[in-house]
C-alpha cells in the first residue's frame, strides 16, 4: 500500500495515520486499518459461538446482541467462500460503509476520552450541539465484550496506534456501568454509576449550546415491579437523577424506531424495540416548588393526552405496547423536573422513584364498560386459570355486572363453584358482532386476536369493518393488558396484544377494503 500510494502521487512523508498526517503513510496504515475491521468481522463469524439463521439460510455472527452467549450449536462457515463468513464478504462489506457513510465532503474528527472530565468537549468551540447514548445502568459491560475484537485489532493496529493498544486488555475500571463485581457490591455499584453520570451529565450542562436541546437516547426497560410500591426501575430512577441533579428539565420525549425485526431476542422475550429520546434543557435557575398535590393534579391533565398521541396512529406510528412503559416517562418526567422541588406532605422533596411510580399508574387506568372490567381484573389476579366461584361473584358485584352476565356474554365459563375466563383460541369462529346482544370489549377484542392469529391481518380486517366503533377501546385494551403481562412475567400472553397491536395498520387497511369509509375504523384524535 505504502508503494501503491507513492507511485500515485502521494506525498512521501514519514508522518503516521495517529499523528495526523496525510501522505503515502498515512494512506497505508488507513487500508491498514480497514482490514483490520474486516478481520473483527471474521473472527465474529468464525468463532464456535455463531450460529446458524434458518429464517435467512445464513449464518448469524458470533454477538447477535450485546451478550457473549452459551451456544449449544454453532455453525462453521469458509473464510474463502463468498457469503458472510467468507473474508471477501467480510471485506466488502467494510469497504461499502467507507463508500456510502463515510462518503462525507468535510473531515470530522473522532476522539476518545471520559464524557466527566472537564475537559472532555475541549479542542471544539466553547458551545455544543450534544446527541448522547449513556451506558445503561448494569445492562450491558461493553468493555468486557470489547476484549472479543481487542485482542485481535491489538495484534494487527498496535504500531500504528499505540495509546490506543497499549493495555493488554480493555480498561474497564472507568467503564461507566453499575457492575457490583467491579465496585464490591450493588449499592457501590449504583452509587459510583450515579457520581459518574452526574458528572457526565453536569459536563454537559456546562458545555451545551443554551439555543439548543441535549437529546439522550435511553432504551432501558423498566422492569422492577413491586406489589405494595408500584412499577419502577432502578436503572431509569438512577439514570434521571443524574440529569436532574446536574441542573437539566427534561422537555419532551420522542420514541425512535432503532431495533431490526432480525435481532435475536430470548425465548419468551418481548424486547424493546425503540430507543427513548429525552430531550432536556437547562432547568430555570429560578423554578419554583410544588406540591404532591399540584403535581397529580398535572399528572391528570396532561398524561391521558400523551398515551392518546404515543398510542393512536397519525402521520408517526403508535408507540409499540413493549416500549408504551418508557415513553410514558417522557411527559411525566417533563412535569417533574421544570420544578425545583415536588414537595411530600411532610416538606421533604419527593423521590425520583416515586415519581415514576405515580406516572406508571397512568398505565394501569382503565375506562372499559362493566364487563371488561371485571374480566380485565380477574385476569390481573388469576391469568387464565380456575378461580373460585364466590370470589367471582364478589367482583362482578363490585364492577357492576353479574357473573350471569359474563356467562351470556361469552367471555367466560363457570360451573361446579368454579370460574374461567375463556382463552381466544377458544372462542367460536362463527361469532357475528352484529348479532351478539351484549358484547364487551374484552371479547372484540380477543375475537380480533383469534382472527388474526388463525387466518391472518385480511381476516382480522373484516372482522374490523363490521365494528369500527369498538376499534379505539380495543385497542387501548390491547395495550394495557401487554402492560399488565409483561410486569406479571407472561411473556406468551404479552405476545399475542403486542403483536395484535404491530398489525394494526395492516388490518385497518384490510378493514377499509372490505368495503368501510378508513376514517370509521381509523382512530382519530
Amino acid at each position: 500500500m505504502l508503494a501503491d500510494a507513492k507511485k500515485a502521487g502521494w506525498s512521501d512523508d514519514s508522518h503516521s495515520l495517529d499523528a495526523g498526517g496525510s501522505g503515502a503513510m498515512a494512506y497505508a496504515q488507513a487500508v491498514g486499518v480497514y482490514l483490520a475491521c474486516a478481520v473483527s468481522r471474521l473472527a465474529d463469524y468464525g468463532c464456535s459461538l455463531a450460529t446458524w439463521r434458518p429464517k435467512d439460510n445464513a449464518m448469524r455472527s458470533g454477538m447477535p446482541k450485546q451478550a457473549v452467549q452459551m451456544s449449544w450449536d454453532y455453525a462453521e462457515g469458509s473464510p474463502l467462500a463468498k457469503s458472510s463468513s467468507g473474508f471477501g464478504g467480510c471485506i466488502s462489506v467494510v469497504a461499502n460503509v467507507l463508500e456510502t457513510a463515510l462518503n462525507c465532503v468535510s473531515p470530522g474528527v473522532a476522539t476518545q476520552s471520559s464524557a466527566a472530565s472537564s475537559d472532555a468537549l475541549d479542542g471544539g468551540p466553547s458551545s455544543v450541539v450534544v446527541s448522547t447514548d449513556p451506558p445503561y445502568f448494569a445492562n450491558i459491560g461493553y468493555a468486557d465484550l470489547s476484549d472479543f475484537f481487542y485482542v485481535w485489532l491489538r495484534r494487527s493496529l498496535r504500531s500504528v496506534f499505540p495509546d490506543l493498544f497499549a493495555t493488554l486488555a480493555v480498561p474497564k475500571e472507568e467503564e461507566l456501568v453499575a457492575s457490583p463485581y467491579r465496585h464490591g457490591g450493588k449499592e457501590a455499584a449504583e452509587a459510583f454509576f450515579l457520581d459518574g453520570m452526574g458528572s457526565a451529565i453536569a459536563n454537559l450542562v456546562k458545555r451545551s449550546h443554551p439555543a439548543y436541546p441535549v437529546t439522550i437516547y435511553y432504551a432501558y426497560k423498566q422492569a422492577e415491579t413491586d406489589d405494595e410500591s408500584g412499577t419502577h426501575s432502578t436503572g431509569w430512577e438512577t439514570f434521571l437523577q443524574a440529569v436532574l441533579q446536574a441542573g437539566f428539565a427534561i422537555t419532551g420525549t420522542w420514541p425512535m424506531r432503532t431495533e431490526g425485526d432480525n435481532r435475536q431476542v430470548g425465548v419468551g422475550n418481548n424486547a424493546l424495540a425503540s430507543s427513548i429520546v429525552l430531550v432536556c434543557r437547562q432547568r430555570a435557575a429560578d423554578a419554583p416548588a410544588i406540591s404532591r398535590r399540584q403535581f397529580i393534579r398535572e399528572l391528570n391533565a396532561v398524561l391521558p393526552a400523551a398515551l392518546l398521541d404515543m398510542t393512536s396512529d397519525g402521520v408517526n406510528s403508535p408507540v409499540a405496547p413493549v416500549d408504551l412503559s418508557q415513553a410514558i416517562i417522557g411527559p411525566g418526567m417533563a412535569i417533574f423536573s421544570q420544578y425545583a422541588a415536588v414537595l411530600e406532605a411532610d416538606g421533604t422533596p419527593m423521590s425520583v422513584r416515586t415519581a415514576l411510580q405515580l406516572i406508571n399508574r397512568f398505565l394501569s387506568e382503565d375506562d372499559f364498560d362493566h364487563d371488561t372490567q371485571f374480566c380485565l381484573h380477574w385476569f390481573e389476579g388469576q391469568g387464565w386459570a380456575v378461580g373460585k366461584f364466590g370470589d367471582a361473584d364478589v367482583l362482578a358485584r363490585a364492577k357492576g355486572t353479574s357473573v350471569g352476565s359474563l356467562q351470556d356474554s361469552g367471555v367466560v365459563e363457570s360451573g361446579a363453584g368454579k370460574l374461567r375466563l375463556l382463552r381466544w383460541a377458544e372462542l367460536p369462529k362463527d361469532w357475528s358482532p352484529e348479532t351478539d346482544t351484549r358484547t364487551p370489549i374484552w371479547e372484540a377484542l380477543h375475537h380480533l386476536i383469534r382472527a388474526l392469529n388463525q387466518d391472518g391481518e385480511s381476516a382480522a380486517g373484516a372482522l374490523l369493518a363490521r365494528m369500527p366503533a369498538r376499534a379505539e377501546p380495543m385497542r387501548a385494551l390491547a395495550y394495557r393488558l401487554y402492560t399488565l403481562c409483561e410486569r406479571k412475567g407472561w411473556a406468551e400472553e404479552a405476545r399475542a396484544y403486542n403483536e395484535l397491536v404491530g398489525a394494526w395498520s395492516s388490518i385497518e387497511q384490510a378493514a377499509a377494503d372490505a368495503g368501510i369509509v378508513g376514517s370509521q375504523a381509523r382512530l382519530d384524535i
